[in-house]
């Protein structure tokens, strides 16, 4: 029997971006944006500070991406819950591409003036599986 990995990303970082939202056949709502997290350390070597900033992919799905469309612009700070997902698409030239991305689950959004949680995002239904059959590209 094979033993199940473990696929989990947590990221709290700021929307580099306002998000851009597309919708399958059926209406449902997508949702993809960018969210840059930063760390901060000290090099042993020299004494100087350092700074390193990432940015990721994420995508909403359903209600959640209608939360995302109607509330988060470029800026805000999120906490996000996911999985790491690789998918294949074609660009305008017929050639293969490939983009890593984080497929939210959960999803808050936090006020960095009242430090307090504003929206949490339902649980998604389904498998992004699923809900990737109907993305039209």
């Amino acid at each position: 029997m094979a033993q199940r990995g473990v696929n989990k990303v947590i990221l709290v970082g700021n929307v580099g971006n306002d998000p851009e939202v597309r919708y399958t056949a059926n209406g449902q709502a997508i949702a993809n944006l960018s969210i840059a997290t930063s760390e901060v350390w000290r090099d042993k070597a020299t004494g100087e500070k350092q700074e390193r900033t990432e940015w990721h992919r994420v995508v909403f799905f359903g209600k959640a991406a209608e939360i995302v469309r109607d509330y988060v612009k470029k800026g805000a700070k999120l906490y996000v819950e996911g999985a790491l997902r690789t998918r294949k698409w074609e660009d305008k030239n017929g050639a293969e591409r490939y983009t890593t991305e984080v497929v939210s689950s959960d999803l808050q959004m936090i006020d960095a003036r009242t430090d307090q949680s504003i929206v949490e995002a339902p649980q998604m239904h389904g498998s992004a599986d699923d809900l990737m059959d109907d993305i039209p590209f």
